[in-house]
């Protein structure tokens, strides 16, 4: 896994228009409470769905939630499960919003 992203680098890749592998792994009740795009797989089905992600294991995926405790957890998984450039959004989409405001 590498080092986890800022919430500030984030921001920035998103700003810059950069296309970015987003993985949100929050209740789908959240996503679509609010999000910043990204595939939607909340953490309890992440094992059994993973086939479903759709990105490569050489691809940077940055795994988002609420505050970066379940996007730590899955990141892990992601890890174990052969992904070679997985990112854990620090303090997750609390944090991005905390930016904007």
């Amino acid at each position: 896994m590498l080092p986890p992203i800022s919430s500030r680098e984030l921001a920035e890749r998103m700003q810059e228009g950069e296309s970015l592998n987003l993985l949100d792994v929050r209740e789908r009740i959240e996503y679509h409470t609010y999000n910043i795009g990204g595939v939607n797989i909340p953490l309890a089905f992440l094992e059994s769905n993973i086939q479903n992600l759709g990105y490569n294991k050489t691809d940077e995926i940055i795994v988002i939630c609420k505050v970066g405790l379940r996007s730590e957890t899955a990141a892990n998984l992601l890890t174990q499960k052969g992904y070679q450039k997985v990112r854990n959004l620090t303090g997750g989409l609390m944090a991005l919003q905390k930016l904007k405001s």
